[in-house]
C-alpha cells in the first residue's frame, strides 16, 4: 500500500468509510452489512453504536485498520472471530476459532431455563442444580448463573478447544465446568439436577450449511448430530438428562424447526418423561423441546 493511499484512507470521514463498507459487504453477500459495517468500525473505536452513529453525523475520521477488518469480513470470516466476542443475552462472551458461535435464537431456550428455576424458587427449591450439556462457548451455563445467581450451575464440553473458550467465560461465573462427553458425563451425580439443557449438535451428515461462516468456521463437531438424520446427540441427551434428573426434573433441548416432531415423539416413546412441548423461538419457528420427568429409567 502506497504512502499515498494510506494519507488518503485516513482523511476519509466514518461516514464515508461505513457506506463503503456496507456496499462491500453487501456484495460480499454477507447478511447483515450495515449492522457488521458498524459493529466493525466500534470494535475499532470502542464507543458503542449510540456514539458512532452520533460520530458519523459529523466529520469524524474513520479508524486506522477498518479498511482491512472490513476486507477480512468481506471473505465471509465471522464477524465475531475478528472482533473475539459474542453478545448473547446479558453477556459478551470471548469466542474465535474452534467454538461454536451462540445464536440469538438459543436465547429463548435460556429463558425457558430461566422461568423454571424461578418456579422452582416459588416452590421453596433452595439453591437448584443446573447442568448444561454439549455447553461451547458456555453461553447457555453463563446466562443461566449470572441471571439466577443462587443456581448451582454445571457443564459439560467435549472439545478442548471449545473447553478452553468456555473456560475463559465462565470462571468469573462461578461455573463448575467439565471436560467430557454429554452421552456419559457425570455418572456420579445421577439423579441429583433439577434442571438439564442442552443445545446439541444436530444437522444432519448430509446438510451442508448455506452460509460460509457457518459451514467454514464453526467446529463440525459443533454442528453434526451423528447418523443420517442427525439425531444421535440429541437422542443422547435426552437419555443422560433422565438419568441426571431428580424425579419431575425439567428437560430442555433445541433443536432444528424439522425435528420437533422426531424429538416430542421420540421422549414421549420411551414412557419417562410427561408435559412434553414444543416451544417457538421470536422467529415463530418450532426451536425446542421440552419435558418433565416422570421416574428414572433402570439401570
Amino acid at each position: 500500500m502506497t504512502s499515498e493511499h494510506t494519507s488518503e484512507q485516513a482523511a476519509q470521514s466514518l461516514a464515508a468509510a461505513v457506506r463503503e463498507a456496507t456496499e462491500r459487504l453487501t456484495e460480499a453477500g454477507v447478511p447483515s452489512p450495515r449492522v457488521d459495517a458498524e459493529l466493525l468500525a466500534d470494535h475499532l473505536l470502542g464507543v458503542g453504536l449510540g456514539r458512532l452513529r452520533a460520530m458519523m453525523l459529523g466529520d469524524a475520521p474513520a479508524p486506522a485498520g477498518y479498511a482491512e477488518l472490513v476486507a477480512e469480513r468481506a471473505t465471509r470470516i465471522p464477524l465475531q472471530h475478528i472482533t473475539g466476542v459474542a453478545h448473547f443475552r446479558y453477556l459478551q462472551l470471548a469466542v474465535g476459532p474452534g467454538v461454536f458461535i451462540p445464536r440469538p435464537e438459543t436465547e429463548s431456550v435460556v429463558q425457558l431455563v430461566i422461568d423454571r428455576l424461578q418456579a422452582l424458587e416459588r416452590a421453596g427449591v433452595v439453591r437448584p442444580k443446573v447442568v448444561d450439556l454439549g455447553t461451547g462457548s458456555g453461553a447457555i451455563a453463563g446466562s443461566i448463573a449470572h441471571e439466577v445467581p443462587e443456581a448451582e450451575v454445571y457443564a459439560v464440553e467435549f472439545s478442548e478447544f471449545a473447553h478452553a473458550w468456555a473456560a475463559k467465560n465462565l470462571r468469573p461465573l462461578g461455573v463448575t465446568l467439565l471436560l467430557g462427553d454429554l452421552r456419559n458425563a457425570m455418572p456420579e451425580q445421577n439423579g441429583t439436577f433439577d434442571v438439564v439443557v442442552s443445545n446439541p449438535p444436530y444437522i444432519p451428515a448430509e446438510a451442508i450449511p448455506n452460509e460460509p461462516e457457518v459451514a467454514l468456521h464453526d467446529p463440525p463437531e459443533a454442528l453434526y448430530g451423528g447418523g443420517a438424520d442427525g439425531m444421535e446427540l440429541p437422542t443422547a441427551a435426552a437419555a443422560s438428562a433422565a438419568r441426571l434428573l431428580v424425579p419431575g426434573g425439567y428437560f430442555v433441548m433445541e433443536h432444528a424447526e424439522v425435528q420437533a416432531g422426531w424429538i416430542s415423539a421420540m421422549l414421549k416413546r420411551t414412557g419417562l418423561w410427561t408435559d412434553v412441548t414444543t416451544h417457538f423461538d421470536l422467529n415463530g419457528k418450532e426451536r425446542a423441546t421440552s419435558a418433565v420427568l416422570a421416574f428414572q429409567p433402570a439401570e
